[in-house]
Parts: C-alpha cells; sequence; structure tokens
C-alpha cells in the first residue's frame, strides 16, 4: 500500500469488496467476513487518524478507544457515535471466538456502507 492516507483507505475499502464479492480469495466464507472486517476497521481506524491529527497534532497516538471518545469533541455527535458503534461491531467482527459464530456476509455489507459513509464524512 501507498503510504498517503486517501489511497490507503480507498485500498483497504476496496479489499473488503473483493473479499465479499470474489469466493476465489483462497478463504473459507467465514474467513473472507473476518478479513473484510478487519480491512474495514483498518480504513476507519486512518479516517479517525486524520480528523484527530488535522484537529490537534499528536492526538493520533493515543489508543483506539480514546480516540473513540475524543472523536466528538472534534465532529459531529452523530458521526462520533456512529463511529464508535461500527468499530465495535467490526472489532467483535476481527476476532474469533470458539463459542461465536462470526459475522454474516449482510453484516458484513453493512458495515462497509456505514465505514464508506463514516470515511466520507471524516475527511471532508
Amino acid at each position: 500500500m501507498t503510504s498517503t492516507p486517501d489511497t490507503a483507505i480507498e485500498e483497504l475499502l476496496l479489499t473488503a469488496d473483493r473479499m465479499l464479492s470474489d469466493p476465489g480469495v483462497g478463504a473459507t466464507a467465514a474467513g473472507r467476513h473476518r478479513g473484510a472486517s478487519l480491512a474495514l476497521r483498518t480504513a476507519l481506524e486512518i479516517a479517525v487518524d486524520r480528523t484527530l491529527e488535522a484537529a490537534v497534532p499528536g492526538l493520533a497516538d493515543i489508543t483506539t478507544r480514546a480516540k473513540m471518545l475524543c472523536l466528538r469533541c472534534y465532529t459531529a455527535a452523530t458521526t462520533a457515535r456512529r463511529a464508535n458503534a461500527v468499530w465495535s461491531h467490526l472489532c467483535l467482527g476481527c476476532h474469533y471466538h470458539q463459542y461465536e459464530i462470526g459475522p454474516t456476509e449482510d453484516q458484513v455489507r453493512r458495515w462497509r456502507a456505514d465505514v464508506g459513509e463514516l470515511v466520507t464524512e471524516l475527511t471532508c
């Protein structure tokens, strides 16, 4: 990936799209859904980092949980709430637990739509 944030975010979103639409990726459906979730979570985290770094240089160096709490001070409250909710769901979708069913394709597609909207809102 290249080092520019916009390109990195776009590539991560395209990676998620490919994992959802191409069964020939070489992974099980559950693996593709988790992989897409990870790509989406990373894209959202980059967009949040960019927003916070523009507002207060150095703020992007804190933990992601703390970033989500700070985000409401630098964006609209609804955007910050949505980002936190989607990020939380993506975190759960990325991690494997024997006792849980992984995210479904429909869930990941919904998260994809949400992340696309949030990236646009955060980077404008």
